[in-house]
């Protein structure tokens, strides 16, 4: 298993939007990441990262509401990436072992091993596989392969509450799609969920089907995502840092920044109605450590809204709001306070009391 888990380690792709998080994996002769169409619904262009490739923004260029299919521009930069292979053809039998590859919860890589519960377990028309092999949220959209190494299914959804319950859509599926666009030779395409037909923009009228008349829409008809109420506040304030806010959106609410050495991750808690950044810093010594949190203790005196906290082995420097007192100037201060200090203390931790550089993921 090794040997396969390797290669895919560096074609599987996260997938954030401002509606999901979800994984994807890149088809070198194809030229496509491919993933689920409930991963991107909603958006445009999507943004996707690699182990190979850095955070960028993708286009959609296909979608497939009836098989749960989405097909998004590769990588832009010229990078090599290895060549996967799709296991059309096979015969899969109850209890062969299989692999579901992803990002589960956000997780930069997973592994997850299991077998082959049912192999036609029909729903909607549709026979997906059923595996046994733990599926959580952010799976969606990876692939499922067997022992061969070769791709056999996309993991597609999970039963709410079922103990290790998980379906996968035949790779056979995938396949047809994909020679069904690529035949087209577009990059704006949609599968017509009532005849099933690929449209384009030649065989749309007015946002319906040509060929029988249903609704249907376009990855270039989707509207354009427009933050609104706190969102719109914190994204205004990312964008007066001088930050990208394409590029930082990580899921609902959910925003992640790169300064220097550190990592914000800036969350809205509209529950509480809190904003919440985190700069996830470096990690602990494993001596001295009394003299570190002597000197955390000490910067959280002379603070007023940062506070220097350990989860873990991590240490973490945070700021709170609460929404009723965010705007864009007190807000824009405080986040570009909380910037410079991340960076700042990053390197005094480290370098003046033995804290380690926190592994990139």
């Amino acid at each position: 298993m090794s040997d396969f888990v390797e290669t895919f380690r560096n074609i599987i792709v996260q997938i954030a939007t401002p509606n999901s998080t979800g994984t994807g994996f890149y088809l070198r002769d194809r030229g496509l990441i491919v993933t689920n169409h409930h991963v991107v619904e909603g958006s445009r262009a999507v943004v996707v990262e690699g182990a190979k490739f850095s955070k960028q923004l993708s286009r959609v260029r296909y979608t497939d509401q009836r098989y749960d299919l989405a097909f998004l521009e590769g990588p832009k930069e010229p990078v090599d990436l290895p060549e996967v292979r799709l296991g059309v053809g096979k015969t899969l039998r109850e209890r062969d072992p299989v692999t579901a590859i992803g990002h589960p919860f956000g997780l930069k890589f997973s592994v997850k091993s299991g077998i082959v519960s049912n192999t036609r377990e029909v729903m909607n028309g549709i026979p997906y596989l059923h595996i046994d092999a733990a599926l959580n949220p952010g799976n969606s959209g990876g692939p499922l392969v067997d022992n061969d190494g070769e791709i056999v299914g996309i993991n597609t959804f999970v039963i709410r509450d079922g103990d290790n319950t998980g379906f996968s859509l035949p790779v056979n599926f995938l396949e047809e799609s994909l020679d069904g666009y690529q035949k087209l030779d577009t990059d704006n395409a949609c599968r017509c969920p009532a005849c099933m037909n690929i449209v384009t923009e030649k065989t749309v009228e007015n946002g319906f089907c040509s060929f029988c008349g249903n609704k249907v829409e376009l990855p270039s008809a989707v509207d354009e995502y427009v933050p609104s109420g706190v969102a719109k506040t914190i994204e205004a304030l990312i964008a007066r840092i001088g930050h990208d806010v394409s590029l930082s959106r990580c899921g609902p609410n959910a925003w992640e920044i790169r300064q220097g050495s550190a990592k914000i991750i800036i969350t809205y808690h509209d529950k509480s109605g809190l904003m919440s950044a985190d700069a996830v810093l470096c990690q602990l010594p494993k001596e001295n450590i009394k003299r570190l949190y002597e000197y955390l203790l000490r910067e959280n005196y002379r603070n007023e809204a940062l506070t220097l906290s350990v989860h873990d082995q991590d240490i973490v420097l945070s700021l709170l709001i609460f929404d009723r007192y965010l705007n864009e100037e007190t807000g824009q201060q405080m986040l570009q306070n909380l910037f410079e200090k991340a960076d700042h203390y990053d390197n005094i931790l480290v370098e003046e009391y033995g804290a380690t550089w926190k592994v990139e993921e």
